[in-house]
């Protein structure tokens, strides 16, 4: 019988607030608002040495040392077909349509994804933790599954998986 391995983390303090605004139907854009985004990711693997799939320890703070550079931002996308973002260093100018916005660079993060929806949030997030776990491990798991969660129940997941 074959055996299949994985590891879950959900927390109560892998939790994210920030703002953001998509597009949805074509090139409707709709308001600036924020969520309380929560974080769960799972690791699938074989057991190595230590008789674990990954140190839970290494999983954690990978995973909350992302989720705390997203808090307290807005969430901008580069890639938007129709949404406009440029920094000068000190502010980021986004523009949709005749719509304007500015912000302070300091309270933004450019995510280089075509719409900040909860799945492309989710994608990033288990990018920067295979690149997280590679560089404190010095391996990189060959499967892992990030969801995020934008409204109590409303997830987004993205599994990556080695080729």
């Amino acid at each position: 019988m074959a055996e299949q391995y994985h590891v879950r983390i959900e927390k109560e303090r892998l939790v994210f607030s920030a703002a953001h605004f998509i597009t949805y139907d074509g090139d409707t854009c709709e308001p600036l608002h924020g969520h309380n985004y929560h974080v769960a990711a799972e690791v699938r693997g074989p057991l190595d040495e230590n008789q674990y799939v990954i140190d839970f320890i290494a999983l954690r703070d990978a995973l909350q040392a992302i989720v705390d550079e997203l808090d307290h931002r807005m969430l901008l996308p580069t890639e938007h077909p129709t949404i406009s973002v440029s920094a000068n260093g000190k502010e980021v100018e986004v523009r949709h349509a005749e719509r304007r916005w500015v912000f302070p660079a300091g309270d933004c993060v450019l995510l280089s994804m075509a719409n900040t929806t909860a799945e492309l949030l989710a994608r990033y997030i288990g990018h920067r933790l295979l690149e997280a776990l590679q560089a404190r491990l010095g391996t990189r798991p060959s499967e892992v599954m990030v969801a995020v969660d934008e409204c109590d129940g409303q997830w987004g997941v993205c599994q990556l998986r080695d080729a």
